[in-house]
């Protein structure tokens, strides 16, 4: 079997001999290869997905918490003017989140606020505005509660209810027989490597932190079906100039990802301004990369400059990648057609042999036409060319700590135990996940980083004298406060945990009863100072801890809970903990939010 990359030799003058020798192994392994799924108008699409974005379904800027509604039509928008627009989306929902309760994968897209119905609305929504949805398949929760059907079965029942296009196979290089049988009119696409056999049964595919040389290597998947759309990606860099150059000599598409499960890995404006030149051209000229005579490292004449040849009757198109730190200005860089006239569909014009310019590590594209024939397609595209500004430099988001409500000083009410004020020294321990701990994970140019550790944060605190809830608020006790708010009560166990309740809920209470949250150090202090009793079935509880860097909200639970989900490091953390360590939740919707292992105590700051 052949690599994923099929890298040419070093010496230039070795490729031709290179070219006839992948040409010769296309030949042959696509005897008996069955393309009967690519031919079928339903799959069309697939082809044509040159850009998608993995989209957290809790990003602020798709979803607006506050009102319970996805901005569909706003983010779109926004990628249009940013990224050059999305083809797809996959609609990420359970993971870092799944595992603190027994809530399964399905679960997590039938717990928003709304529903399926919404969600279907949601893909709806994306459709009309020409985008098409995937859903996310997580084949490693085995560990929560099950399902009365197989996840076949499950994941089938989901596509058909909310009407979305395809399905992301998370962590799997291929799906196994029972994906395509319960769901015929849906396209699978696989996160790690496709195996060549995969191909005829999988549309799209992950090109994950493929390694490229100096000349760009070919996409084996690609030169062996050029209707298999493959998105390069490396989740942790934050130049994704590789990717770009090598998904351009392939004719391949990209996978937009910047809020990496609640850790924010954005876009330069140079990659982004490169990716917003290359989706009008792959979009405009699709039939070159998918139905013309391909001939990838063409000869060039400038130094660290390489081309793919795509011709499609009397027109040629080149791709272009300038590797080096240089521009290109000037003279010819390939030869053109005899008689006929070169555009530079990067800049949207006409040009002469002279009038060649590709930027420092850019990316070129000429096409080369007979006279005369310059139809309405091609037109439309040197507009949009012409026409297109370079994009603004955005910030990149910095997490900064929600301020908590105010609360005033107050005397201990209830059974309270009171902390002396003063410095503090604690240790935190948290467990390295994709999220992050406090911040961004920090997981920069690696492929796959040092994930499930402890690791350990020292800091310094100061604070101000407080009495903490010896015990979690009970049930009965929150029974109290809904009945205040003419609410019925929740008919539970009076004296266990009051759970079920999100991070606003927990608030609300502590400010009915005058209290407020403790912090996430004042719990700590608390619980080191073995004065926090913990119900006979722990729970997780809330802390005052909010933070937001413009797209994901979190804050730190404390305690651990009764409950572990066994089976997988990707679920998030269970069990009791000890006081130091503290489990980053990422807050969703209120209706997810509310988890039946998260409770909590209130604190008060002592006058």
């Amino acid at each position: 079997m052949l690599p994923e990359v099929l890298a040419p030799p070093q010496d230039p003058h070795e490729w031709p001999e290179w070219r006839r020798q992948i040409e010769a192994w296309r030949r042959d392994a696509r005897k008996g290869y069955d393309d009967s799924h690519y031919r079928l108008p339903r799959f069309a699409w697939t082809a044509r997905c040159y850009s998608c974005a993995l989209l957290m379904m809790w990003d602020a800027a798709f979803y607006d918490a506050r009102r319970g509604r996805f901005k569909v039509e706003e983010l779109v928008k926004s990628a249009r003017r940013t990224h050059g627009g999305y083809d797809a989306v996959v609609l990420w929902h359970a993971y870092p989140r799944i595992g603190f309760d027994d809530r399964n994968q399905f679960d997590y897209y039938r717990g928003w606020d709304g529903g399926l119905d919404e969600l279907a609305e949601v893909v709806r929504r994306f459709q009309v505005e020409g985008v098409r949805v995937f859903v996310d398949y997580n084949p490693w929760d085995t560990g929560t509660r099950r399902e009365p059907k197989t996840d076949a079965e499950a994941l089938g029942e989901l596509t058909r209810r909310i009407g979305s296009d395809g399905v992301f196979l998370d962590t799997l290089s291929r799906g196994d027989t029972s994906l395509p049988a319960a769901m015929p009119n849906v396209a699978f696409e696989s996160e790690l490597a496709l195996p060549i056999d995969g191909i005829a049964s999988h549309h799209l595919s992950w090109a994950q932190w493929f390694a490229d040389g100096e000349a760009p290597g070919v996409l084996r998947n690609r030169w062996f079906e050029r209707r298999h759309m493959m998105h390069l990606i490396r989740r942790w860099d934050d130049d994704h100039s590789g990717e770009l150059q090598m998904a351009w000599m392939n004719g391949a598409g990209m996978l937009v990802w910047e809020n990496v499960f609640g850790s924010w890995v954005g876009w330069s404006k140079r990659n982004r301004d490169t990716l917003r030149a290359m989706l009008p051209i792959q979009r405009a000229m699709h039939r070159f990369f998918v139905e013309g005579e391909w001939t990838p490292l063409v000869p060039c004449t400038a130094e660290r400059v390489y081309a793919s040849e795509w011709r499609l009757g009397d027109r040629r198109l080149w791709t272009i990648v300038n590797r080096s730190d240089r521009a290109i200005v000037g003279g010819p860089l390939m030869t053109e057609s005899e008689g006929g006239r070169t555009f530079d569909l990067v800049a949207g014009k006409p040009i002469s042999r002279s009038d060649v310019s590709i930027p420092p590590r850019g990316i070129g594209c000429l096409l080369s036409t007979p006279i005369g024939s310059v139809d309405e397609g091609l037109r439309s595209l040197l507009a949009v060319q012409a026409g297109r500004v370079r994009s603004d430099e955005l910030r990149k988001p910095v997490v900064r700590r929600v301020r908590p409500p105010d609360s005033k000083p107050a005397a201990p009410i209830g059974r309270m135990a009171r902390i002396e004020g003063g410095r503090y020294s604690l240790t935190t321990r948290f467990r390295v996940r994709e999220c992050g701990e406090e911040g961004y994970a920090g997981f920069g140019g690696q492929s796959y980083p040092p994930l499930h550790s402890i690791v350990e944060k020292e800091r310094e605190v100061r604070v101000e004298p407080f009495a903490i809830d010896e015990r979690e608020v009970t049930n009965e006790e929150y029974d109290r406060f809904l009945a205040s708010r003419r609410e019925p009560p929740r008919e539970r166990p009076a004296h266990e945990p009051a759970v079920d309740v999100d991070l606003e809920e927990a608030r609300a209470y502590a400010a009915w009863v005058g209290k407020r949250l403790p912090t996430e150090s004042e719990w700590q202090i608390a619980a080191s100072q073995g004065v926090l009793r913990r119900a006979e079935k722990p729970v997780w509880e809330w802390t005052e801890s909010e933070h937001f860097d413009g797209h994901t909200r979190f804050c730190f639970l404390k305690g651990g809970s009764w409950y572990r989900a066994e089976g997988s490091d990707w679920y998030a953390d269970g069990g009791v903990r000890e006081p130091e360590f503290a489990a980053k939740f990422i807050c969703m919707c209120p209706s997810l939010d509310r988890s039946p292992t998260i409770g909590f105590r209130c604190a008060a700051t002592v006058a």
